[in-house]
């Protein structure tokens, strides 16, 4: 009986003063606020989405170089996806209770996003779609926890609309046209369908729809159908190597490369690069930033991190499109934490519900965005409870054969033809769902 009890009570200090040992390393830990990465740098979409994925990460770690947000340092871990859906929700199991607790996942995937829309209320961590995702979850009332912030493919379509009644000499124009729409087969690729298709009945232009499957490497017969109809424009709703065959198949046919518009996940630089002066003339709509290499922020980035050797990617990317998009990303996550420490606690840990509230109540200013090194890169962004998008500006850039050069003026989202819009499609998910959408007086608590 003795030595039973000297043994339990030897375990027992054992137990003790490894929990002291470990004590140190959890508060640490505690006071980090935790970003989950979903990334994917391999598959058939590995060369966008790493550009996107170093931007991001980038980012996290150039906020830790300033001192954290108002002291606050940001520990973060990558998951990869490979761009599928199931692995990126099992993704989101394996990150969201970790290290205290996720602060906001950004799936960079429409079909993720899909399936993490009904898990992000449960958890109380919210989604950014900066770009991307569910159009309809503008509506902040009925999609509480999703923020697809900066703009959404309906968005996008909207603006595709706008360009091409300006190159023709006005909307009365479009009647009459034929507008192809070449599109990845995905939740991502038909997102935009039911804008282009109101916006033909409106203006009298016929949409041709003609999808693409996964990855998109073979469009033979795309664009044998595109010759054959001799549509007047073709809209890219492409992701990956289906970019650069689409731009291909358009060069080996004779399609003018000038009547093809991409989305803005068909204008980065793997999109166009190997096929160079092939390309030329090839337009996309931006997430409002295009490359932006002389901008503060990526001389920031390239003085306190890369020239400190603690650059994710290749130093020549920085400040590339996709680059830019990880970067601007990952920048409205933080700031999303920095607007909730102004209610919860500066210095403080946030979490994910405490975020979504500062995510509700962006609000920054040109003079902000200016001060953080975001100048000529983007347009300001305020969001509230009831619009959780906060802006829909989108500029047109143009691949001069060599590298990507604006080309347009800004254009705002035509909120007559898109608000009835995304108020039916979210009422409507709202009653298959049997939610009872948020009121404005709710919104104030």
């Amino acid at each position: 009986m003795k030595l039973r009890k000297l043994v339990l009570t030897a375990l027992g200090t054992a137990v003790v003063l490894s929990s002291l040992a470990a004590a140190p390393a959890a508060l640490a830990q505690a006071k980090e606020q935790f970003f989950p990465v979903l990334v994917y740098r391999t598959g058939a979409y590995a060369a966008n989405g790493s550009q996107w994925a170093n931007g991001y990460v980038d980012y996290l770690k150039l906020v830790n170089a300033k001192g954290g947000i108002n002291g606050v340092k940001i520990s973060f871990e990558e998951c990869e996806t490979a761009y599928a859906t199931d692995r990126g929700v099992e993704c989101y199991e394996r990150l969201k209770g970790k290290n205290g607790g996720g602060t906001v996942f950004q799936p960079l995937s429409t079909g993720v996003t899909f399936a993490l829309t009904e898990k992000a209320p449960v958890d109380k961590i919210p989604l950014i779609t900066a770009g991307y995702g569910r159009s309809e979850s503008q509506n902040g009332a009925v999609f509480t926890w999703n923020f697809p912030l900066l703009g959404t493919y309906w968005v996008g379509a909207d603006v595709a609309i706008q360009h091409i009644a300006k190159k023709e000499g006005g909307v009365a124009k479009l009647k009459g046209k034929k507008i192809a729409l070449v599109y990845h087969d995905s939740p991502y690729g038909k997102e935009p369908i039911p804008v282009l298709q109101e916006l033909g009945k409106t203006y009298g232009f016929d949409v041709q729809l003609l999808p693409v499957a996964h990855p998109g490497v073979e469009q033979k017969a795309t664009w044998l159908q595109i010759r054959q109809q001799k549509p007047d424009y073709v809209l890219l709703w492409g992701w990956g190597v289906m970019n650069s065959t689409a731009l291909r198949e358009a060069q080996s046919t004779g399609y003018p490369r000038d009547k093809m518009i991409g989305i803005w996940w068909a204008g980065a630089e793997p999109d166009v690069k190997d096929v160079a002066e092939g390309a030329k003339g090839y337009s996309a709509l931006t997430l409002q930033h295009g490359a932006e290499p002389n901008s503060r922020v990526v001389k920031d980035m390239l003085e306190l991190v890369y020239a400190k050797g603690q650059g994710t990617g290749p130093k020549a990317e920085v400040g590339q499109v996709l680059y830019m998009r990880g970067l601007l990303s990952a920048m409205l996550g933080v700031e999303g934490v920095r607007k909730a420490q102004e209610r919860f606690g500066k210095g403080k840990v946030m979490t994910g519900e405490q975020v979504r509230w500062g995510l509700e109540n962006l609000n920054l200013d040109q003079k902000t965005l200016d001060s953080m090194g975001f100048a000529g890169v983007m347009r300001p962004v305020q969001t509230s409870c009831l619009d959780h998008m906060g802006s829909a500006w989108v500029r047109v850039h143009t691949w001069n054969g060599s590298k990507w050069e604006f080309s347009s003026d800004w254009y705002q989202a035509d909120e007559k033809n898109l608000r009835p819009m995304v108020m039916l499609a979210s009422s409507k998910y709202a009653e298959e769902k049997k939610l009872k959408p948020r009121t404005p007086e709710e919104c104030k608590k």
